[in-house]
């Protein structure tokens, strides 16, 4: 198998900054690896030094965000010059759509002609309030234009994004993927216990960063007609805000843990009654929580807004499914669960047979070898002949 290279270019990477996005692009570059892909990932960041490092996934090239607006980061000169570097090494330029600098960049690095990849992670939600959407548009064609192929992580999102309906020719459907969970250390049994003593096992689990999309508030609306722990673990710029609700309204059900370690993740998944997803908007399109949740055998609640989350999760096979922004329906899959100890593990078996069976990185990271070679061989058919 020929070793191909693969520049993959995202606003933001580890360590700086944590999320799916993140998770999804380094457990893809972990899945290909072994398919004899070396991955580079090519971000922005506040703080950048060391400009280069080289995590397991593959070789990280920062440059120093100058300015950010409407959640999208810009860089300068030297991110030209460093993302133009990298590129010129790679067989294939693999862009996570959305993030605009990333469109205006792509003229002026692609000097080799390859393949462009786009992985639509998102329709843009938010900022299409404003407008910054319309004013987007001609650049977001341009990619879109310019794009080989455009990987969607689900069929879900590729039936309902209006945008994805004009660019059919150009869709393949693969989604992400999570690796098995680490081995236990000997520190392990330890961990779990002190976890259970504090929290049981009969609590639901939200993990993921405290965005607006993520339904967070309706969780805690929620709350109040549900007779067990919540546990949020993450961080972000909707933390403090839901903290005071929920001193507020006195809810002494919901309990704020932060940013955790993995190890501790890796335990709290495994004691948890089953994890709770319940973003309400189409920004959230696929929740690798979910994965998670489905690895650990367990059963899974989130809500039906036409993206991946409902391709992961299948409403009474691996999970349940409610109606977003629902509280209501919330609190009565919850307390569904609470009280049928069957149904949980029929409900968790199955999601853990579903992630074995479509979001492994053995299945994920064939795919995508397969969609190299295909590109890599058309563009070899049709390069010119040599003189």
């Amino acid at each position: 198998m020929k070793k191909l290279r693969v520049l993959h270019i995202y606003r933001t990477y580890f360590p700086e900054t944590q999320g799916g996005g993140q998770e999804a692009i380094r457990q893809l570059c972990l899945a290909t690896q072994s398919r004899d892909v070396d991955n580079t990932v090519f971000a922005l960041a506040h703080q950048p030094e060391p400009y280069y490092m080289t995590l397991p996934e593959g070789q990280l090239i920062r440059a120093r965000s100058w300015l950010e607006v409407a959640s999208c980061d810009f860089g300068a000169w030297a991110a030209l010059r460093r993302c133009r570097a990298a590129a010129d090494q790679s067989d294939i330029i693999q862009i996570h759509y959305p993030w605009p600098f990333a469109d205006l960049l792509l003229p002026f690095i692609r000097r080799r002609h390859q393949p462009v990849v786009v992985t639509y992670v998102s329709d843009i939600v938010r900022q299409n309030g404003v407008g910054l959407g319309q004013l987007y548009a001609p650049l977001r064609r341009y990619l879109l234009g310019t794009a080989t192929r455009i990987v969607v992580s689900s069929p879900n999102y590729a039936k309902s994004s209006d945008i994805l309906q004009r660019y059919k020719d150009k869709l393949t459907c693969i989604p992400h993927c999570l690796a098995d969970a680490p081995s236990a250390t000997p520190e392990t049994p330890a961990l779990t216990a002190d976890w259970a003593q504090r929290f049981g096992r009969n609590f639901f689990l939200f993990v993921g960063v405290l965005r607006y999309y993520k339904g967070l508030d309706f969780l805690i609306a929620a709350a109040r007609q549900v007779n067990a722990p919540i546990l949020i673990v993450g961080e972000g710029p909707e933390g403090e805000r839901l903290r005071k609700e929920v001193q507020t309204q006195g809810l002494s059900n919901v309990h704020f843990l932060g940013a955790l370690p993995d190890a501790d993740k890796h335990a709290l998944f495994s004691l948890c009654r089953a994890v709770v997803f319940p973003s309400h908007l189409r920004s959230e399109a696929f929740g690798i929580t979910l994965l998670e949740g489905a690895r650990a055998a367990k059963p899974l609640i989130c809500c039906e807004i036409g993206t991946g989350t409902t391709w992961v999760n299948q409403h009474n096979e691996t999970g349940l499914v409610v109606p977003p922004g629902d509280p209501v329906a919330l609190a009565q899959a919850m307390n569904k669960l609470v009280g049928d100890d069957a149904l949980c593990t029929r409900l968790g078996q199955a999601a853990q047979v579903r992630w074995q069976q479509f979001f492994t990185p053995g299945v994920v990271g064939a795919a995508y070898r397969q969609l190299y070679d295909e590109l890599l061989m058309t563009g070899a058919s049709n390069a010119p002949a040599p003189h």
